[in-house]
Parts: C-alpha cells; structure tokens; sequence
C-alpha cells in the first residue's frame, strides 16, 4: 500500500491478527509430531506453510503502513 497509511485501528486489528496467526501456527507446527494419520499430518504441515506466509504478507503491511 505505498503511499497510504492505516489507521491506528487498522494497524491494531492487523498487529492482533499476526499475533492470533503466530499462536496457531505454532500450535499447529507442534502437533504435527503428534499426529500418526500421513494424510491429517501432510494437511497440518501445509496449513503451518500457509499460515507463515499469511504472517510474512500481514509483517510486511505493517511494515509499509508504518513507512
């Protein structure tokens, strides 16, 4: 979003979302060690792979929103 700035709101709820994300995602990375089924853990192991690039593209928006 170059030249636009996020409300403190905005930047709130995108900070609060990243944390959320960040917390189920490593829930998700440490259940995968306990998980027997190769189909469930594959889907688990692309969920984590997913979800980190959804923090990487929410790390990067408010990196630009704070610019």
């Amino acid at each position: 979003m170059p030249g636009q700035e996020l409300a403190l709101h905005e930047t709130l709820r995108l900070h609060e979302l990243l944390l959320s994300k960040s917390v189920n995602t490593t829930k998700a990375a440490t259940m995968v060690g306990l998980v027997d089924d190769p189909q469930l853990k594959s889907f688990i192991q692309q969920e984590v792979q997913s979800s980190k690039q959804q923090m990487r593209d929410l790390q990067n928006l408010l990196t630009n929103a704070v610019q």
